[in-house]
């Protein structure tokens, strides 16, 4: 994830933040408590975390129902989310070139077999 890091710091974003960011794109139903349960982010680390992105303009939070509120995308942050949609994809693109090409085609079904 070092590598992640690097290209996403001159956004001024952590590993964590995109992956937060990446989460809640087109979605207006999370919570921060199932953000944090799915990205395994212990409750006293998601408060900083989402003040940071609140504070940096890229999320607001969206009433759901009477006591509920979704994290979503601010107009920023759907900004934001094009340049780091970007910088995920060339990540992942110079991760498959580091596999020898006959084993591309089987590589990623394999890691989708694991992830689900």
């Amino acid at each position: 994830m070092g590598e992640l890091g690097n290209l996403l710091e001159p956004e001024n974003l952590r590993v964590t933040e995109a992956a937060v960011l990446v989460m809640i794109q087109g979605r207006s139903d999370l919570t921060a408590s199932q953000i944090g349960k799915a990205l395994d982010i212990q409750r006293a680390n998601m408060v900083p975390l989402l003040n940071r992105l609140e504070s940096a303009g890229l999320i607001r939070r969206q009433p759901i129902d009477g006591k509920s509120q979704a994290v979503v995308l601010s107009a920023e942050g759907e900004a934001k989310m094009t340049v780091v949609g970007a910088l995920i994809q060339q990540f992942e693109q110079g991760l498959l070139e580091r596999v020898p090409p006959e084993h591309r085609d089987h590589l990623l079904p394999a890691l989708n077999a694991i992830w689900k």
